[in-house]
């Protein structure tokens, strides 16, 4: 009891916790500052400012805010004068200016919130969110090197969009600058619907603001969605499957509370007689009973919410940072409500079995003990003893025919445990699958080959676009790896530098890939489209597609080092290892189009039966006029959050487990006791102690093998049901590999579930009915 009400506390503080606390900083930011449910982008090469200012009247729009002038995807560089000399001069993240009428107000639409430092007064000076610049050198500048001249401009301040609708902010003459060093200017509006909980209501508003503009002219919209995703996305994804295990924990309290305190009224009917002979009333009988109940189960609840609490730490840990919330912790009316609502449902589970001892007649108590009642189930035994089976078994299955309401609810504790593992497995198994999209993909290879330079260096110290930065030749590498002896296949890819326009501002950075030669071998997975087969074509990653509602057939605009390229959408990919927000294309449609791509890396599949050392020997002699480099391929690291909810699925099943098989337990123990009598009859009989296990254990195992059938399908449609909100929770669409995860070799040990929780819960008492002595069970009685 203690244990079952621990396990349904512990999900159930988890999971309502979680919803709180993740919703309540971004929903709280988001009302204070009046934010923006949709901020678009117009082109002003195909609308003015007026005309953007108009679709403040489009259908829907219940309040606007704009045109202001912006300026997207701007490639940085830390400054020179950055006091931590290891990082002046390296690449920043690309960012996205725009100016205010009033920095520092308080009114309006999408009020800044400023985190740090003080607002920009001059056109030398700037604002930056605290995760897009080094905070080391805050205070230093930020160099704009994708522009003409390189504009500079001190970091003053550290401030944000709730919504993300900008991560860089000026003064209207700081802006100026941008525009007369060459960036382009675009116009961005503000809007407010109607209707905007859902990403169906931001597409229809996008739809709505784009046919009251100039065809053609809206570039990007970013969704308020998107942003409080980025924020509480890993925290939610937690919450799905704490929900089904919280369901299911208080289930089984329910029914294991049933099933102990209806024991102890059972067995203990001699001593009800006894106490209400000696003038207890009904009702201290009552009490007593569940009393007797409530003592584990507040132990467990106390456990739980403890528990609970210490999971949530880790889980919240920068859930709230980026929103200023200073607390991560669970709020106290969760840990108080959970566990209050727990004790109601246990005093009214055991107060039920607790009335009906209550009411019990004192002669009835007293005159009948602990005997069961005479012809329970004699037609199951007499068509069992038919079956060519040891009378030993035929004796155990025809059991839980003499009490078929205690078998129902044994059955029932057994049918959530298999219900639990079935949906544990599958989850389990759906994020094996998950985290193996890490270590396939773009890392999958027997071998790399990166840049000489790169060796034993911290990865990504510089981007892409830093003449620091070492890349491969491609074409040279591509040769030599092809003439090298054993090599099956290669093909070169590395972050271009550039980065698409529209892309979510706040979290992880777009990042455009430019990709050579054949990679069909990594079995990189689409869940839309085909890969890209010509110049101007590419693949976009699930993430980034949901987020900014790209689909196949459309265009996507990329900028590298202030020159764009249109390229139009044929794919959307699954891939976990390259990065949250991704672009793929063929490296030659780069440089077709006058940018430039960078290839960072090859990824080399050797051919069956080559020795590696060999190989590698030899490609190294190959590349060493190549400044490049052969190195062993590493799986790298682990998704630590979804081995984190690996570890507490697995955590919460063995719970459960344990919870069915002491709900089998305590019912074996009660039908032992009250067959004590018959045990002690069947042993001067002759029955020896293997005889008398196997009838006790065979009792439980139809009832084992019913539960495993009717819970396997149940377990299979929780799992459906929980995985695609857990997807949704990070903005990912799973694919079949991690979606579809039983198959026949996982299903049918899955159907012998059941059985083997029932044996767990009774070998303990078929032990002890062994090991009784035939003169003290004929004693008993």
């Amino acid at each position: 009891m203690a244990l079952t009400t621990f396990a349904a506390v512990t999900s159930s503080v988890l999971s309502l916790g979680l919803l709180a606390v993740v919703q309540a900083p971004f929903e709280h930011a988001f009302s204070a500052r009046n934010g923006a449910h949709l901020a678009v982008q117009f082109d002003s090469s195909k609308a003015t400012a007026a005309e953007a200012a108009a679709t403040a009247h489009a259908a829907g729009v219940t309040e606007a805010s704009g045109p202001y002038p912006i300026a997207a995807a701007l490639d940085t560089t830390v400054g020179t004068d950055c006091p931590k000399n290891d990082l002046a001069g390296i690449d920043n993240h690309p960012i996205t200016v725009t100016t205010r009428p009033d920095l520092g107000s308080t009114s309006g639409m999408d009020q800044l919130l400023l985190t740090q430092g003080r607002w920009p007064t001059g056109p030398g000076e700037i604002a930056l969110p605290w995760q897009h610049y080094a905070v080391d050198c805050f205070g230093s500048s930020v160099v704009f090197s994708s522009l003409p001249g390189k504009p500079s401009y001190k970091v003053v301040g550290f401030a944000n969009s709730v919504t993300s609708s900008a991560t860089a902010f000026a003064t209207a003459d700081g802006f100026a600058r941008l525009t007369a060093a060459g960036a382009k200017a675009d116009e961005q509006m503000l809007y407010r619907f109607a209707k905007a909980g859902t990403d169906a209501d931001i597409a229809t508003g996008k739809q709505a603001v784009a046919a009251a503009a100039p065809a053609g002219s809206v570039e990007a919209g970013q969704s308020y969605l998107t942003a409080q995703q980025q924020v509480t996305g890993n925290a939610k994804a937690y919450v799905p499957f704490l929900i089904a295990f919280g369901i299911l924990g208080l289930f089984m309290s329910v029914l294991i509370i049933s099933i102990v305190v209806s024991g102890a009224v059972a067995s203990g009917i001699r001593r009800i007689g006894i106490l209400k002979s000696l003038g207890f009333t009904p009702s201290q009988v009552a009490r007593a009973y569940t009393a007797q109940a409530m003592i584990p189960a507040t132990l467990g609840l106390v456990l739980g919410t403890a528990f609970g609490n210490l999971l949530a730490v880790p889980i919240l840990d920068g859930a709230t940072k980026q929103l200023g919330a200073t607390s991560a912790t669970i709020p106290l009316w969760v840990s108080a409500a959970v566990p209050l609502g727990t004790l109601l449902i246990v005093g009214v589970t055991a107060l039920v079995p607790a009335l009906r001892a209550g009411r019990m007649s004192t002669v009835r108590a007293l005159v009948v003990g602990r005997a069961p009642r005479a012809g329970g189930g004699r037609r199951a035994q007499r068509l069992a003893s038919r079956l060519p089976l040891p009378r030993a078994v035929s004796l155990g299955l025809a059991q839980p025919f003499a009490r078929p309401a205690r078998t129902v609810l044994v059955g029932a504790a057994v049918l959530f445990g298999v219900v639990s593992v079935t949906f544990a497995a599958g989850l389990e198994s759906g994020f094996n699958k998950y985290l193996d999209t890490s270590t396939s993909g773009f890392s999958i290879a027997s071998k790399i080959v990166i840049p000489t330079s790169e060796v034993g260096e911290p990865w990504g110290l510089y981007g892409p676009n830093d003449p620091r930065k070492a890349h491969l030749d491609a074409a040279e590498v591509a040769a030599a790896l092809a003439r090298t002896p054993g090599t099956k296949t290669a093909f070169g890819w590395g972050e271009s530098g550039a980065t698409m326009v529209g892309a979510p501002s706040g979290g992880e950075p777009t990042q455009v890939y430019t990709i050579t030669g054949d990679l069909s071998w990594t079995h990189l997975e689409l869940l839309s489209g085909r890969w890209y087969s010509a110049p101007g074509e590419a693949v976009v990653g699930d993430k980034l597609a949901t987020a900014v509602g790209v689909h196949v057939g459309d265009n996507v605009t990329v900028v590298q080092q202030n020159q764009q390229l249109s390229l139009k959408v044929v794919g959307i990919n699954f891939n976990t290892n390259a990065g949250d927000y991704t672009v793929m294309t063929d490296a030659a449609g780069f440089t077709a189009a006058g940018l430039t791509p960078h290839i960072d890396q090859f990824n080399v599949e050797l051919a069956d039966n080559v020795d590696g050392s060999d190989w590698s020997t030899s490609a190294a002699a190959a590349l060493a006029p190549l400044n490049a480099s052969v190195q062993p391929h590493s799986d790298g690291g682990k998704n630590i959050i979804v081995i984190t909810m690996g570890a507490l699925v697995v955590t919460l099943t063995l719970m459960m487990v344990a919870v069915a098989a002491l709900g089998v337990l305590s019912t074996v123990v009660q039908d032992t006791r009250e067959r004590v009598h018959d045990l002690g009859i069947f042993k001067a009989l002759g029955m020896t102690p293997k005889q008398t296990v196997a009838m006790v254990l065979t009792s439980v195992t139809l009832t084992g093998l019913v539960a495993g059938l009717i819970g396997v399908p149940l377990g299979v449609a929780v799992e459906k049901a929980t995985l695609t909100p857990m997807g949704n929770a990070i903005g990912r669409h799973l694919p079949p590999s991690v979606s579809h995860v039983y198959t026949t070799g996982l299903l049918v040990p899955l159907l012998a579930g059941g059985i083997v929780i029932a044996l767990l819960g009774a070998l303990l008492p078929a032990g002890w009915a062994a090991k009784t002595r035939t003169a003290t069970a004929l004693r008993t009685e």
